[in-house]
């Protein structure tokens, strides 16, 4: 999608007038619409509404267009966002000892696949510094205990700050993080958790579906809730094992999986197709 795009992203009850409200508006300032996707739940009688426009021509300043939609949105009891493609996501990769997510986005980051910057990297151990530094982008180490947890998350959310980070990536990072640092980037928590959630939750998920014999294992990407993983869904996969597949093998095989389904679900994220609703969310194509 071209630098000057804005995108909206929309939720509001459901009634008539809505995306004739919205593209009227687009259009009565110049706007070029390049992308317009809608989803109704009539069970919850909720629209859900993602549209992007050129603003090559468009007769409003970006710094305008927010205030001038206002109107509209409060007419429809609207909650809504407003985006600019131009504006990439800052990016912070929470890492433990696990390298493979960290390597798969990091690879992708350099081949220009993932269109976002990268200020740092942040682990609870410094296995992963020289995985970190072959890319050129700084390491921070603060190791973590029970005594010092909620000190090294108060050093962790100032670094955060210092470097404007706004969206933070588990990427196989070991620790639960606490309620007040969710608060703090509340939507934008994307964590891997490796198992199809909401089976097989917490810790040694592979040695939980060993356990019980099962047929196929999965991935989960989802945002960061207080409630361990339990938050709103992003992306998942599954592929199928036997019963000849060892832990091991579980192993192996899930780590695939994790890269895709996090490389995904960062993907709709970063390009801002991802609208939570409760829960769950509706993710644009």
């Amino acid at each position: 999608m071209p630098n000057d795009t804005a995108i909206l992203l929309i939720h509001s009850p459901d009634q008539p007038g809505l995306v004739h409200d919205v593209t009227g508006f687009i259009f009565a300032h110049g706007g070029n619409i390049v992308d317009l996707q809608q989803h109704i739940d009539p069970e919850e009688n909720a629209f859900f509404m993602r549209v992007a426009w050129t603003l090559e021509k468009f007769t409003l300043d970006t710094e305008e267009i927010a205030s001038r939609f206002a109107i509209i949105a409060r007419r429809h009891q609207m909650r809504w966002k407003l985006r600019f493609a131009s504006n990439r996501h800052r990016l912070a990769l929470l890492v433990s000892k696990e390298s493979h997510c960290l390597y798969d986005l990091l690879s992708r980051h350099e081949s220009g696949e993932l269109p976002v910057d990268i200020p740092l990297i942040i682990s609870n151990h410094d296995l992963l510094r020289s995985a970190s530094e072959r890319f050129g982008i700084p390491f921070h180490h603060f190791p973590v205990t029970k005594d010092n947890k909620a000190e090294v998350e108060q050093q962790q959310l100032a670094l955060l700050r210092e470097h404007r980070i706004d969206t933070v990536v588990l990427a196989r990072y070991m620790q639960i993080i606490s309620a007040g640092f969710v608060e703090a980037y509340p939507d934008n928590i994307i964590n891997i958790h490796h198992s199809f959630l909401p089976a097989f939750v917490g810790a040694k998920p592979y040695h939980q579906a060993y356990e019980r014999g099962v047929k196929i294992i999965g991935a989960t990407s989802h945002y960061v809730t207080a409630d361990l993983d339990q938050g709103p869904i992003i992306h998942q996969d599954i592929t199928r094992v036997t019963h000849e597949d060892s832990v091991r093998d579980l192993v192996r095989i899930g780590k695939d999986l994790e890269k895709n389904v996090l490389a995904g679900a960062l993907w709709s994220h970063v390009t801002n197709k991802v609208l939570v609703y409760r829960n769950k969310t509706i993710v644009f194509a």
